[in-house]
């Protein structure tokens, strides 16, 4: 009698050519992740080669019942770490039936910023730092702290080693690993400095890839930690009180940066980010004003300020920037449940398209 990991486990090419893909969408809270599975006739390498499709929009509170139609776009095409072969996961964005993007779709903005041609000229790279904490399920606690308790104070957990340091590297490695094998360009992971916190990064990706990437990276550990038993938090402060908060620090730079020369670009583009700082604050998170206290290696929300290997300002540069007069700055502003198109796009049409 077969058992349900082998079922699970079955290798469809043996038999048939036909593949499964799995659409995955973001819901009405713009940080569920949703997905469904079809199957198709065989391999498909083109997102645009995919039939679009559709889903009750009034079930993810993206449509009214009596008009509940939303339409999925393919739009990016990963290898699935889950059911492997050919089989494909596939990132989409959502439209109504008219063809026009529904007010969750941050895809479709992000993607006419990053065409314009003086954007597309500038060849944006994108390196983005997400972490996440992994929390016990139905008490909502941190992995590895007591029920209903503390651990000991911060300093020994940042990749840290050790069973009373580091909680849930079996998740971490897993996710590291399965990004690799879809196609995600992950770039590392390490433990963070609370306890249950972890970090993986995304990048270097050009333009609106960024955005698929790191959501289907979030999508893929969601997943993982469905199997794990594990629940996945992106709060940006998951913990009040003496514990670092969660972010999504956004490293950036353009050819022009990256040129001789470039460290004047990136202190002009940084200036510009100062100036139109409550418009990116607004747009970098959810509940960012419990992380951006000007504690835990940030500085606060209503203040801007830059420096050289400073992680207690709002943008940080490298001391190999500074040294080189060229190379890439980090957005420190950015919540862990940011929308990854809108942050980057953000950044792009700020640094690059608005004139002060």
């Amino acid at each position: 009698m077969s058992l349900l990991s082998d079922l699970v486990n079955l290798n469809l090419s043996e038999t048939t050519e036909k593949i499964i893909a799995e659409y995955i969408w973001i819901g009405g809270s713009g940080m569920d992740i949703r997905s469904k599975a079809r199957t198709l006739n065989g391999p498909v390498s083109n997102p645009h080669k995919l039939p679009k499709w559709n889903y009750d929009g009034s079930s993810t509170g993206q449509a009214p019942g009596e008009d509940s139609e939303v339409i999925i776009y393919p739009q990016a095409i990963f290898k699935d770490p889950f059911r492997r072969g050919n089989n494909i996961l596939v990132m989409c964005d959502a439209y109504t039936p008219a063809g026009e993007p529904i007010p969750t779709n941050k895809r479709y903005n992000a993607a006419k910023i990053f065409s314009h041609p003086d954007v597309a000229a500038e060849e944006t790279w994108y390196g983005i730092e997400q972490e996440y904490t992994l929390l016990q399920p139905n008490v909502k606690w941190p992995i590895g702290w007591p029920l209903g308790g503390f651990p000991g104070p911060q300093g020994p957990y940042y990749c840290g080693t050790g069973a009373d340091k580091a909680f849930g590297r079996d998740i971490v490695d897993a996710h590291y690993k399965a990004c690799l094998y879809a196609g995600v360009n992950i770039s590392g992971i390490n433990g963070e400095v609370m306890p249950g916190q972890w970090e993986f990064q995304v990048g270097p990706s050009v333009g609106i890839s960024a955005g698929d990437e790191l959501w289907v990276a979030r999508y893929i550990l969601e997943r993982i930690t469905e199997i794990a038993g594990v629940v996945l938090s992106f709060d940006p402060k998951p913990i009040q009180g003496d514990w670092n908060g969660a972010g999504a620090h956004t490293n950036y730079s353009t050819k022009s940066m990256r040129n001789e020369g470039g460290y004047e670009v990136i202190k002009k583009a940084i200036e510009k980010l100062g100036l139109r700082h409550k418009e990116h604050i607004a747009a970098y998170g959810e509940g960012n004003e419990r992380r951006l206290t000007g504690r835990h290696e940030t500085a606060d929300i209503n203040t801007f300020l830059w420096g050289v290997a400073n992680r207690g300002a709002s943008i940080r540069v490298g001391r190999d920037t500074e040294k080189a007069g060229k190379g890439y700055f980090e957005d420190r502003r950015p919540a862990s449940n940011m929308d990854p198109y809108v942050v980057t796009s953000m950044i792009a049409e700020t640094t690059i398209l608005w004139k002060p």
